[in-house]
């Protein structure tokens, strides 16, 4: 899915080059529904020569489902894959 930049939890990860960690999606102003079900949601970008190139982004029906050890596991998990991905 393409979602404009600034726009929505993976649009504004995006757009601040930061992780969005979102314990109640219903709350994020702006949140784009592509799971009817998710409550609670963390995105990660990845990058590519210092830009942003993609993101990570994993929902969970469960609210506040991530937390900061998440986050840090996750951007260490998209750091290996900035280093494979060409």
């Amino acid at each position: 899915m393409r979602v404009e930049k600034g726009r929505g939890v993976c649009g504004t990860a995006w757009a601040n080059d930061r992780a969005q960690l979102v314990p109640d999606v219903h709350a994020f102003p702006g949140h784009i529904a592509c799971d009817s079900a998710s409550a609670s949601e963390i995105v990660v970008p990845l990058r590519r020569d210092g830009e942003v190139f993609a993101v990570l982004d994993i929902d969970s029906p469960v609210p506040a489902r991530f937390g900061e050890e998440d986050r840090a596991g996750l951007e260490a998990f998209a750091a290996a894959l900035e280093r494979v991905i060409k």
